[in-house]
């Protein structure tokens, strides 16, 4: 693993850390948002793997679907995740108060998760906390 990545990777789980403690303070619009922005670390850990770095976050996830989700290297479902989590992100950031709910967020942040056990297995497993 890279220092670059590894720096992504502990990033992205403290990025999950907050957004429990949001979720859990009843702020599911910046949980999620914190959720996503887990599963962009982990999609740029990936992509910087491969030498690639990009400037926005409709190319990281781009580049993350054709290199990784498209050729099989990992499942397709995290792209997805990747996605959806990007919309809801917009949705809490962009959107009316309180626009996603608890349960979206709690989707977002398990999903989060899970994108980081896949980072661990294919990247390098993280140091304890």
């Amino acid at each position: 693993m890279k220092p670059e990545q590894l720096d992504l990777l502990l990033k992205a789980r403290q990025s999950l850390s907050a957004a429990k403690l949001l979720l859990n303070n009843g702020f599911p619009d910046y949980a999620a948002s914190r959720a996503y922005y887990a599963m962009f670390y982990i999609a740029e850990a990936f992509l910087d793997g491969e030498g690639m770095s990009f400037s926005s976050h409709a190319a990281v996830i781009g580049a993350f679907g054709r290199e990784f989700a498209c050729t099989g290297r990992v499942p397709v479902e995290f792209h997805r995740f990747l996605i959806d989590a990007q919309d809801l992100r917009n949705s809490g950031d962009y959107g009316g108060l309180d626009t996603v709910t608890v349960e979206q967020a709690a989707e977002q942040i398990n999903c989060g998760e899970q994108f980081l056990e896949l980072a661990q297995s294919a990247i390098g497993t993280l140091p304890l906390s």
